[in-house]
């Protein structure tokens, strides 16, 4: 026992030779599971921890001190590189290279010990360290740690690797002894991973509704482009022939399927037949009736049916359907937002280069 006691004494002296030049004689013991007792300085332990103050300075027998600070259920070694962070008291240490390895091999350890004795710069260190090193086979063993200690940001970046791994996660004993010894833990980390599965099948709904509603705006610009000012073979009912060259189309693609969709419209034979009409019909009535929600001008508009669309809704008294009214306003919105992200390019392509010091 005494041996040790100087081994650690000397270790001590050896890492604060370069902050004190004459180092005090030690006035206390830290007592180890192992049954070691590490020389230690109260003053040095106080300051660095408000925990480790109240043990230090707690009357034990008789009124006095006995200057014996117990911290176990860790290894003795750990408890060393423990002490030694909080007699460097610099955050600098953590980037050192014997910081990293500490962090490396006694990570673990050191974020329990610090968030039981509240040295708040040490436990942030940790987190970072142990986010650096994390693998597939330990990550659930520093959750563990993670979520007992209070450590956020920790524990959402080993669930993150869980989520992300989870075929390799499930390889670990860690994950084995969880399924046998921590069945809480287990539904957690299962339930994390399928509400992140749901969120992203929700994300990719969304992303794919709001590419929907892009589309139809630009179907509704592209009608009213046809209707109005007309394109290739297409163009309004007073205009005879429509012009080749009349306005800029707005997209060439969603104008030539709009094109064949209209032509169809109007040579079908089937799109008032009793049997009911055919699907590529239906659409066009619907884009009709899309525009006619959408639509401002009262009498002057020539997109077909537009007129008799409004006419219909206010001889009904009842307006417009309510799920047509919302996929109006969503259309309109797609339009907004692609108007302005049309700008935005535009405006950076157009955003003069700077000039070179030394020109004109």
């Amino acid at each position: 026992m005494e041996e040790a006691s100087n081994k650690y004494s000397i270790e001590f002296r050896r890492w604060d030779e370069a902050a004190y030049q004459q180092m005090p004689p030690t006035d206390a013991h830290v007592a180890t599971s192992r049954g070691s007792r590490i020389p230690a300085h109260l003053n040095v332990l106080a300051s660095a921890s408000p925990v480790l103050e109240s043990i230090a300075y707690r009357p034990r027998k008789h009124g006095k001190l006995e200057g014996i600070v117990q911290i176990l259920g860790v290894p003795c070694d750990a408890v060393v590189v423990f002490l030694q962070f909080l007699y460097s008291s610099n955050r600098t240490s953590l980037s050192s290279e014997e910081g990293k390895e500490a962090i490396e091999k006694y990570g673990i350890q050191l974020i329990a010990l610090s968030h039981k004795y509240r040295v708040e710069w040490l436990k942030r260190g940790c987190e970072v360290g142990l986010a650096q090193g994390l693998s597939a086979d330990r990550v659930v063993d520093v959750l563990q740690v993670a979520k007992l200690c209070d450590a956020s940001r920790l524990y959402r970046k080993c669930m993150r690797l869980v989520c992300r791994d989870f075929p390799s996660v499930q390889q670990s004993e860690a994950w084995r002894f969880v399924r046998k010894h921590d069945p809480r833990l287990e539904l957690e980390i299962l339930q994390y991973i399928q509400d992140v599965d749901q969120r992203k099948k929700r994300w990719w709904r969304q992303r794919a509704d709001q590419e929907m509603y892009r589309q139809l705006s630009e179907a509704m610009e592209c009608l009213e482009h046809i209707c109005t000012q007309g394109c290739t073979s297409v163009g309004p009912h007073d205009r005879d022939p429509p012009s080749k060259s009349r306005g800029s189309c707005p997209s060439s693609r969603t104008c030539e399927g709009l094109q064949l969709l209209i032509r169809h419209f109007a040579s079908c034979g089937k799109r008032l037949s009793p049997e009911g009409a055919c699907p590529r019909c239906k659409r066009v009535l619907q884009l009709f009736r899309l525009h006619s929600i959408t639509c401002d001008l009262s009498d002057s508009c020539k997109v077909p049916l537009c007129k008799q669309f409004k006419m219909k809704t206010r001889a009904d008294g009842k307006g417009d359907d309510g799920t047509w009214r919302l996929l109006a306003k969503k259309v309109v919105t797609a339009r907004v937002m692609s108007s302005l992200a049309k700008r935005e390019r535009v405006a950076q392509v157009q955003k003069p280069l700077p000039r070179c010091r030394g020109t004109k």
